[in-house]
């Protein structure tokens, strides 16, 4: 009882805020039962002198905290829960929060490294920048008489007990929401708080993220336009990570690419091109590559920076997206939809042509337009909705890497805005193809399988051994009934008695109270 008035009273000043930044007064009335028209209007009552204009929600959740501010990022990635608009509103949320003191980034710093930091660090320097997890640091650190710059990601304090709280809000509305709205059930308002969580909590262990730097930079040892930070693990807990100092230009810095004599144009190709070599060939993608996150070091190499969002595509998804371009590229439609049957993304019972049709509705206009006009993200968008005519489930996944095309493509196109998206992904997504599709692919399939069959052709007589005990188990109990353990029957007993013990007393209750009121009644 007392949890739920917490959640309540918490829940209370984030629907005040909610009124204050006018974000009632985007919901539509007609929509809302009679009641709630009521307390919509009360809300317009309390709307602060200024709030229409530019994105409330956002406004809103920046002003309730971090957890929020995550969320709003979350739902942005859903435009198949909040809808088109509102998730463009969302994306215009920026993490970004005062730093907290340097002496307790410090204490943080020495606690995680079980030292003082001036023996982890040469130099340790004020934040350089500051969002709802976690601050960056500039530092230095002494190797073999060299100093090296190094950029130290720390954990505000107490953020995992600000979190656990604020979502345990979340999981108490979204419960009772799917407990009385079927729409709610449908959109699986509790997965999707899930989800969140789950993400949150992998961002909160720093660990992780040092570890998708690991990852990527494997996967891109060898590409000639792209390359991560390296990973200092002798600096490195759950609350504090430590990696090289990036000192190139950001991409968000027009001004210094202009007069550095950066070719923009092939800037633009690099950005795309890489983005879809991470997504197809290794299946695991930078999910928030915005201009902040994106750097040109001295090499003309894009090196990214802030892996706590990454995103990945199983083989199935890859092949699902290089065919999908592909077949939009040649406009050959059947095969487009052909893809969405054989991954099981639409139902069987649905119509091959019936869909090719529905994607030729979104692929001709495309062919009637030049290079410069055609958006690969927007296309992908369409084909999300287009798919949800066909009983196709939502895929979290491509739903993320749709948003991060989006993003992808935003930059690139601000840096050649007659950028040819499809001639710069068409190389790529070709040899990817050919790769894993074509004769060497198969070949490989091929090989993969036989070893896969020969795993299982190994476990063979485990496998038969352990299915004639269950058979003999089963029989025992065919025979002789179910034979529970001494320990099982007397914690049943005990149960049966607890039981009967509270009906008792349950009957005593009932008895009492009924010869009270017949007493009273006389």
């Amino acid at each position: 009882m007392i949890s739920a008035l917490s959640h309540v009273a918490r829940l209370t000043r984030a629907a005040y805020v909610f009124a204050r930044e006018g974000v009632f007064g985007t919901v539509d009335p007609a929509l809302v039962p009679a009641p709630g028209q009521i307390l919509l209007r009360m809300a317009r009552l309390i709307e602060r002198r200024g709030a229409k204009s530019g994105p409330r929600l956002s406004r809103a959740l920046t002003r309730l905290g971090p957890a929020y501010l995550k969320l709003g990022q979350f739902l942005a990635t859903r435009p198949d829960v909040v809808g088109i608009a509102l998730a463009r509103d969302l994306e215009s949320l920026q993490d970004r929060l005062p730093p907290f003191p340097q002496a307790e980034a410090e204490g943080v710093v020495a606690a995680s490294l079980e030292r003082p930091v001036a023996q982890a660090f040469a130099t340790f320097g004020p934040a350089v920048a500051a969002a709802s997890i976690a601050q960056v640091h500039r530092g230095e650190v002494e190797r073999n008489g060299e100093r090296r710059q190094v950029a130290v990601k720390v954990l505000r304090p107490s953020v995992g007990a600000r979190f656990r709280r604020d979502l345990a809000d979340f999981f108490f509305v979204a419960e009772r929401a799917e407990r009385y709205s079927a729409e709610a059930r449908r959109l699986r308002l509790i997965e999707i708080i899930n989800t969140m969580s789950r993400s949150v909590a992998m961002e909160m262990d720093l660990r992780l993220e040092a570890a998708a730097l690991s990852e990527m930079a494997e996967n891109t040892r060898d590409d000639p336009d792209f390359r991560v930070p390296a990973v200092d693990w002798d600096r490195t807990t759950n609350n504090v990570l430590t990696m090289e100092w990036i000192d190139g230009i950001a991409l968000n810095d027009h001004a210094r690419l202009a007069s550095s004599h950066v070719d923009l144009p092939d800037l633009g190709r690099k950005v795309i091109q890489s983005f879809l070599r991470h997504a197809l060939r290794d299946g695991f993608f930078h999910a928030d590559m915005h201009p902040g996150n994106l750097f040109l070091d001295d090499s003309g190499r894009l090196v990214a920076v802030d892996f706590g969002i990454m995103g990945r595509l199983g083989l199935k998804e890859r092949r699902f997206l290089a065919e999908i371009l592909l077949g939009f590229i040649t406009r050959n439609y059947r095969r487009v939809a052909e893809v969405h049957f054989e991954a099981g993304y639409v139902p069987a019972h649905h119509s091959v042509e019936n869909f090719a049709q529905a994607i030729r509705a979104i692929g001709e206009p495309i062919h009637n337009r030049i290079a410069e006009e055609i958006s690969m993200a927007k296309l992908l968008s369409l084909l999300l909705e287009v798919t949800a005519l066909f009983d196709m489930q939502t895929r979290p996944e491509l739903i993320l890497l749709q948003k991060t095309m989006v993003v992808v493509e935003g930059v690139a196109r601000s840096f050649d805005p007659k950028l040819d998206i499809w001639t710069v992904a068409d190389p790529v997504v070709r040899q990817w193809i050919e790769r894993n599709l074509g004769p060497i692919g198969r070949i490989q399939g091929a090989m993969a399988g036989a070893g896969e069959l020969g795993k299982a052709m190994s476990g063979l007589p485990a496998i038969a051994s352990r299915s004639v005990r269950v058979l003999e188990q089963l029989e025992v109990m065919v025979r002789d009934g179910l034979v529970l353990s001494p320990d099982t029957i007397a914690a049943l007993g005990r149960v049966r008695a607890r039981q009967n013990r509270w009906r008792t007393v349950a009957v005593w209750v009932i008895a009492i109270t009924f010869v009270s009121i017949l007493w009273l009644v006389r």
